[in-house]
């Protein structure tokens, strides 16, 4: 009998570097929706800008309550995510994120077609993703910036540095 599902699939062999990322604000307060509303627009200027290395970004609702909204992500490779990571207005948001989270909360799971995977989650109080099934550690020391996390040998410093945090 014949199948009437078309099934379809990618050759992705030329991405070797490929690195998608699943990124998401979680409102913990209601002071949250004003923050959440306020990075929107800059996120999708952000991306419209088109840095270099960004193939894909895709906006996502996880869910309306809690209001949990984000993206997804597609890299040429870790690099070019890193780059731009650390280049403005990246570097100012996520520096003033980290003082102050505004109500929300801030997670993001990345995933390297070479290999390793690196989570963080920011003021998530109840677990989402990989906080679900292993451990949870404080994102300090060697597990303070995402490529030391997942492990990626051109790491360079995290966007904030730990020392620029919290001294």
């Amino acid at each position: 009998m014949a199948t009437r599902v078309t099934r379809q699939t990618v050759d992705l062999s030329s991405y070797p570097g490929l690195v998608v990322i699943y990124l998401g604000m979680r409102v913990n307060r209601l002071a949250g929706l004003k923050t959440l509303l306020g990075f929107g627009p800059r996120i999708a200027s952000s991306a419209a800008d088109q840095p270099d290395g960004l193939l894909l970004h895709e906006n996502i609702v996880y869910s309306l309550f809690p209001m949990n909204v984000g993206m997804r992500q597609y890299w040429r490779d870790m690099d070019s995510l890193l780059a731009w990571s650390r280049s403005e207005p990246h570097r100012t948001w996520w520096r003033n994120f980290l003082r102050d989270s505004g109500g929300t909360g801030f997670w993001h799971e990345t995933y390297l077609m070479q290999g390793g995977m690196e989570a963080v989650y920011d003021d998530v109080f109840k677990p989402i993703g990989f906080m679900k099934f292993a451990p949870v550690l404080p994102a300090r020391g060697p597990m303070f910036g995402s490529a030391q996390r997942a492990r990626h040998g051109q790491s360079g410093d995290p966007v904030v540095s730990e020392k620029e945090l919290y001294e």
